[in-house]
């Protein structure tokens, strides 16, 4: 298990190395360790190493390889998975799902449209009675692997749905991944459109979809008149879909203490009973948002250009991919985000920890002197020089 280590350090470096410059290195270090820090607000005035004014700089104004970083990540992620995969008849699921990060400030630069012809299109939306910013995302489960592998925004009414946008996610997993395993594309009822099942289907991939209790059935029924007169994995035919579904049904006991009827759907025959098992193996990127939130601050940015936005999502991710691998790589996993968290900062970032150590001293130096002490800080000799002392 050293080399997940190893393949952690790499990244680190070779994102580093992607940096023009000395000082932004030192800005991409602070805000890893801002990341990685998880207190769930990760906000830039909270750094010990930088100031928030140049971590504003550095992902707003500053010319760095964005897309190089991405590059770079994946290529490290194809590297690690295939280093250590799981057994072949494991398959490969990808998880598709839309999650809001909820704003309630202006934002006028993301969500106040222009008047002129060239102006872009305003990212903080209204969807499902939330504001915010509203990101699709393809979320892949290689055995104990979790990786969030790409995002699109969605830009409101007018542009590509949702389900539109999973569809173009799913062009850009890997061949070289698949590795002809059974891949199981699993994915809520936003995506339980005749197209993206297409698009499913065309790969000859497993679709595992929800789908709404209105949906007609070729022979003018509606889904929901299958519970109490059918049995749980019938196949039927949808409405404007040629090949058969195998549908199943389960009750969602929701927040408020209701049930729910949820239809679940799969092109391949499973049973009933297992596609319902597979359907709520989904909600794993669920806990996927709620700890890129509020372990990784992903909804805290406050950027004031969308590339300043778009380069904290994604070093939010990366620093999420970091203390997963770190996490993987301590025996026995220690199944904290703090915990996994605090051991990656310390063990791909010493620097950072080292700053924030001084600043504490800082801090404590009166406290000190007023107990008649005093703090000093020596440098430790070359360990060549002890060994000089010892001949």
């Amino acid at each position: 298990m050293e080399t997940i280590l190893q393949h952690a350090q790499g990244l680190v470096y070779s994102l580093l190395c992607l940096m023009p410059s000395a000082y932004q290195k030192a800005s991409l270090k602070a805000l890893l360790g801002l990341f990685l820090d998880a207190q769930g607000h990760a906000l830039p005035a909270h750094t010990s190493v930088k100031s928030a004014s140049s971590l504003s700089r550095f992902l707003n104004r500053y010319r760095w390889p964005t897309l190089s970083v991405i590059r770079t990540t994946r290529q490290a992620i194809l590297q690690q998975i295939a280093t250590h995969l799981p057994h072949a008849k494991i398959p490969i699921r990808i998880l598709i799902d839309l999650t809001t990060l909820e704003k309630s400030g202006k934002f006028w630069h993301l969500s106040t449209p222009t008047s002129a012809p060239q102006a872009p299109d305003p990212w903080i939306r209204f969807l499902n009675g939330k504001r915010g910013l509203h990101l699709v995302v393809l979320y892949l489960v290689v055995g104990e692997w979790r990786v969030p592998r790409s995002f699109r925004v969605w830009r409101g009414k007018g542009n590509a749905y949702p389900a539109q946008l999973g569809c173009k996610l799913l062009a850009t997993v890997p061949k070289s991944l698949l590795n002809a395993r059974v891949v199981i594309v699993q994915a809520d009822t936003e995506f339980g459109t005749v197209e993206f099942l297409k698009a499913v289907r065309s790969r000859s991939w497993r679709p595992v979809v929800g789908l709404r209790s209105n949906r007609t059935l070729q022979d003018g029924r509606c889904l929901k008149e299958l519970y109490r007169h059918a049995k749980r994995g019938l196949q039927v035919y949808l409405k404007d879909i040629d090949s058969p579904l195998t549908v199943s049904w389960f009750w969602l006991k929701r927040a408020d203490g209701k049930r729910e009827l949820r239809f679940v759907a799969s092109t391949y025959p499973y049973s009933g009973a297992y596609l319902v098992q597979l359907g709520s193996k989904r909600w794993a990127i669920e806990g996927f948002f709620k700890t890129a939130k509020h372990q990784f601050g992903l909804h805290c940015f406050g950027q004031g250009t969308k590339l300043g936005v778009y380069r904290w999502l994604i070093l939010s991710l990366i620093a999420y991919l970091l203390a997963h691998w770190i996490d993987q790589w301590s025996l026995p996993p220690v199944l904290d985000w703090k915990i996994a968290s605090r051991l990656a900062l310390q063990t791909l970032l010493p620097s950072i920890i080292w700053f924030q150590v001084l600043k504490q001293l800082r801090m404590s130096s009166e406290i000190a002197a007023q107990h008649g002490f005093e703090i000093i800080l020596k440098s430790l000799p070359d360990p060549a020089y002890w060994e000089r002392c010892k001949i």
